[in-house]
Order: C-alpha cells, then structure tokens, then sequence
C-alpha cells in the first residue's frame, strides 16, 4: 500500500518535495493533498503536479483522513503550530528544516509526537543521501581513523530573500544554511554538546538577523569544528573530516553531494531526472528522506535513527547558542 502524503504550503521547496517523489514508484508514495492560505495558489500547485485535492487552510489538510503523512514545508515561525496542528490529528509528520525556531519549541513537538504516538522527523535531507551514507560507512570503517577536525563553508546571496531577512518569519543564515553545517558537526561527534562555542557575525541593521557566522566548535578530545556560513556571498561549499589516517572531501555542493573523495576511493552519483523543474540544487535527492520516511511508518518507528530526535534537539540547541552570540532574538524565544 502506498504512503499518502499530504503537502502543507505551495512554495518553492515544496515543488522539489514532490518533484522528487515523482521518481520514486506510485507503488509506494502519492501525493493525495495539498493545502496553502491562499487556495488559488493550492489548485495552482495541484494541478501541476497531478494532486487531486486543493484546500485553502491547514485545518481542511489536518481533518483529511485519507492521508497518512504531512511534509510542512512552510516558512520557518510556522513550523511549529502547523505541526502541532498536524500531530494533534495524528498525523505523522515530515517537517522542512529547521524543525522549529529554538530548542524549547523542538521539545514540546518532539513530546507531542510521542504522546501521540506519531512518527517526527526533521527533513535534513542530507542525511539520506547516497554520499553521506558512504560517509558514515568510511567513519564507520575507521578509513580516516577518529575524526578530529572538521571545516566547513556554505556561503550563497540568500538575504534578499523576504522570508530569510524578515525576523518574524524567524530568517537569517543560521536556520537556513547553517543548519547543514551543525547537522554535519553532530553527525560526525555525535549529540553531545562541545565544551567550548565560540562565534561572531554580522547582523542586518533594520531587522536584526543573522547575514553571516564563523564559528569554532571544540569537544571533548580536541576534536574541532570550524564553519563559515555567509548568507550574502558564495563561498566554496565544500566539507573536509580529517583523522589522523586521511581526509574525506564532501565536495560543492556538501549538503546535497554527488561527489565524495576518500581514501577508499571516489563515490560519483548520477542523479535521475524528472518531469517537472526543480528549483534548488539536485533536489531531486530529496526523494531519499521520504523512502525512510515510509520505512519508519511501516516499521512502526516514531523516529528515524539516521536523523533521531536527539539530533534536531542537539541542532536547535547550537542554532540558539550562535543566535544568543550574535544577539538575533524572536519573539518565541520569550
């Protein structure tokens, strides 16, 4: 029986949500639903992706018993309510990054979802992608030995962007790009809080949010972590994991690679192409995140073990610690 899955908000990352399930067999995933505020834009949307069913609130989308799933991919101070919405008529959920806007928000879902004995996950998409399994392979199998330093960039010109420059729709840098780079950091030391965090940055004049970050994380060991996250510029994009026997290259673009160079050699992935355009770089690895996804709820799994609720709880908790630094405030941080 196929996973249906319902879709909250018509933007663009959402296109490439669905775009991406468009590969994968009818077999096993459907679209069933799409819900936006405004429901022009939801039939809009429906009817290019092959949707039959348009509404023009949450609720209608929450109430529709013929879904099994809900992927919200909305703007980022909507992420929570939307998903309570959704968990609290036991829906399982898939929610875009970041999970929530802070750490106190992440609990309360994560609790929710537990008490309602509902599946959760954070939609770090990288996690599931072909390179990134070659990745923990590599670690796995001792192939660079412990990892004791990690560098990462990510830079793009995104501040333009109403929702990433606007502090009530919870925008800067840190939750948008710089979530791939903390991902990174708790994927490779795990969930453990460094001992030491060290950051600066620059802040927007007339709303106050994150434009740019540089960041030293220290844990335990000596093990460090160095990121640069630039919201105004492109940098090189690449990550590098080095132990003591070598070095693995995440190559541009990291958070979505088709391309890791290791010392047990070079993982090249060719990517599927699909009917409708994508908008966001080879989103059409988005696919893999929602296969386990499937493979959660079939398994009776209320969390995904490759991107568990430790992890988004680890995430949020340095995503607030570099927004304290910086001193980028919103007002569900109150």
């Amino acid at each position: 029986m196929a996973t249906r899955w319902g879709i909250v908000s018509a933007g663009r990352i959402c296109n490439d949500f669905v775009t991406s399930l468009s590969v994968l067999s009818q077999d096993e995933h459907q679209v069933k639903a799409i819900a936006a505020r405004d429901v022009a834009r939801a039939q809009e949307f429906a009817k290019l992706h092959n949707i039959p069913k348009a509404y023009g609130s949450y609720e209608e989308l929450a109430n529709d018993k013929d879904l099994d799933v809900i992927y919200i991919g909305n703007v980022n101070c909507d992420h929570f309510s939307v998903g309570m919405l959704m968990i609290n008529n036991n829906k399982h959920v898939l929610i875009e990054k970041p999970l929530t806007v802070n750490k106190r928000q992440s609990t309360e879902l994560i609790n929710a979802a537990k008490a309602k004995k509902v599946f959760l996950m954070e939609a770090v998409w990288s996690r599931f992608t072909p390179a990134y399994n070659k990745i923990r392979e590599d670690i796995a199998n001792n192939v660079i030995g412990e990892p004791i330093n990690l560098n990462v960039t990510f830079g793009v010109p995104i501040m333009g962007k109403e929702r990433l420059k606007l502090r009530d729709l919870g925008g800067g840098c840190i939750l948008d790009i710089g979530i791939y780079c903390l991902q990174l950091c708790t994927m490779i030391y795990g969930v453990g809080a460094p001992i030491k965090v060290a950051a600066t940055g620059t802040v927007s004049v007339n709303e106050g949010v994150d434009e740019s970050c540089g960041v030293v994380l220290l844990y335990e060991g000596g093990k460090m972590a160095t990121l640069t996250i630039n919201g105004k510029v492109l940098l090189q994009n690449d990550a590098y994991i080095t132990g003591e026997k070598g070095t693995i290259k995440v190559c541009n673009p990291f958070w979505t690679p088709t391309r890791v160079e290791s010392p047990s050699g070079v993982l090249e992935v060719e990517l599927p192409n699909a009917a409708n355009k994508f908008n966001f770089t080879n989103s059409v690895q988005l696919r893999h995140q929602a296969q386990e996804v499937r493979r959660c709820i079939l398994a009776g799994e209320l969390e995904s073990k490759t991107m568990s609720h430790e992890d988004s709880l680890a995430i949020a908790s340095l995503e607030d610690q570099l927004r304290r630094i910086l001193g980028v405030q919103y007002a569900a941080d109150s």
